[in-house]
């Protein structure tokens, strides 16, 4: 697969919007700003979540919504998947009969921005998976994708106001998708891997927000081994990481890092003084923390 197969299109007008404000001394400024709005989903035509995100992959999002809630499993077929950007709806149809109803049942409010929802039991398959405990990150790898990622065009640079996440295999980054919740990216990655039939257990996972457990959750259900952010861990995250035997990586910027689970499968092969480190403006990029 090409590298940036997927990747943020800051130009496309139905993303971000211009508006005009005031800055501190008064002065009106314009200035690039997210869109964000509502997309039903609908799995065999029962109504399961609304989601406010910001409507690019829209089908990508709504299979990997599915997935990552264990109401979809990586081998059922699907019928279809339309979308309708009038109704802000997108309806997914599978061959076979589901235990959605089930699901719907359980409901665990996240801990992740935009109010995401969980449904069912969030460590109904956590516990069976098995990551390959041959996998490997090289430092020389983390650095280039960490320069790639950081460099790239992006809503985070045009408007600001919005999260990451990328899939990578080495120094390769395969898919890079934004959205307003973390949640939102990440299920866009899991859609299209199922889309592409691709496996998890030669990738790295990268994402702008906090290594909590339910990022840490989504990542082990995906079958990928390393986890990687910009941003800081929760105790819980952790935990289960180790649990897990996930590798996890956090306040990766720049030069440095911190690895609080899984340190065997890093391969120090980089001196870290021989890193370029990134300009100012792409070393904010993912720095938030409060999503």
């Amino acid at each position: 697969m090409e590298e940036f197969t997927v990747k943020p299109d800051p130009a496309d007008p139905r993303l971000t919007r211009r508006v005009v404000g005031w800055d501190q001394d008064g002065a009106p400024v314009e200035a690039s700003i997210v869109v964000e709005r509502p997309l039903t989903l609908y799995l065999n035509g029962h109504e399961i979540v609304t989601m406010m995100t910001i409507g690019d992959h829209p089908a990508w999002l709504a299979v990997g919504y599915l997935l990552n809630q264990n109401m979809l499993r990586a081998d059922d077929e699907l019928a279809g998947v339309d979308h309708d950007e009038e109704t802000g709806t997108v309806v997914v149809r599978t061959r076979a009969r589901t235990n959605f109803e089930e699901k719907l049942r359980k409901k665990t409010l996240t801990s992740g921005c935009a109010q995401g929802t969980a449904f069912g039991d969030l460590m109904e398959r956590f516990d069976s998976v098995a990551l390959p405990a041959d996998a490997v990150l090289r430092t020389s790898w983390l650095y280039r994708l960490l320069r790639k990622i950081n460099t790239a065009p992006s809503l985070y640079l045009e408007a600001g106001a919005i999260h990451g996440c990328a899939l990578c295999q080495q120094d390769r980054v395969l898919a890079y998708m934004e959205d307003v919740g973390r949640h939102n990216a990440i299920d866009k990655i899991a859609g299209f891997m199922f889309a592409n039939r691709l496996g998890g257990a030669d990738k790295i996972f990268y994402t702008t927000g906090r290594l909590t457990s339910e990022m840490v959750i989504k990542c082990v259900q995906m079958g990928i081994p390393i986890l990687v952010s910009r941003s800081g861990f929760t105790a819980w995250g952790v935990e289960l990481a180790r649990q897990a035997g996930l590798t996890l990586i956090g306040r990766a910027k720049g030069a440095r890092f911190l690895v609080l689970s899984g340190p065997d499968r890093v391969l120090r092969d980089m001196d870290a003084r021989d890193v370029v480190t990134e300009d100012r403006r792409a070393g904010r990029k993912g720095s938030d923390t409060d999503g």
